[in-house]
């Protein structure tokens, strides 16, 4: 299971409504190679289902993403932050060993 937290279910739908993101959007999450800690988190919206995509809704949010991907974010929650010391979306992840500073990237 993917967890979206109210504070990004509440940015995720500001995001649709500004950018005219139709309902049949959902949100598509992948787990890639970069960043200092060695993996980096992707989101964007997506409208199509790959073989083997995991599919989780939370808090009324769609959440889709690749098996591998997946591996990395069990039982992760999707937050968001705001403000001038806010990091935007990030992940609250139970199975990261290590963060780089700037939250941008991690290690398990």
């Amino acid at each position: 299971m993917i967890k979206v937290a109210d504070s990004a279910k509440e940015k995720i739908s500001k995001l649709m409504e500004s950018e005219n993101i139709t309902k049949d959007h959902f949100i598509r999450v992948s787990v890639v190679s970069g960043g200092c800690s060695g993996l980096s988190y992707k989101m964007d919206f997506d409208t199509e289902e790959q073989d083997n995509d995991q599919i989780f809704e939370d808090n009324g949010v769609k959440i889709v993403t690749d098996l591998k991907s997946f591996l990395y974010l069990f039982e992760s929650t999707l937050e968001f932050s705001g403000g001038l010391d806010g990091k935007g979306f990030y992940f609250q992840n139970p199975n990261a060993t290590r963060e780089c500073g700037c939250g941008e990237s991690f290690a398990v």
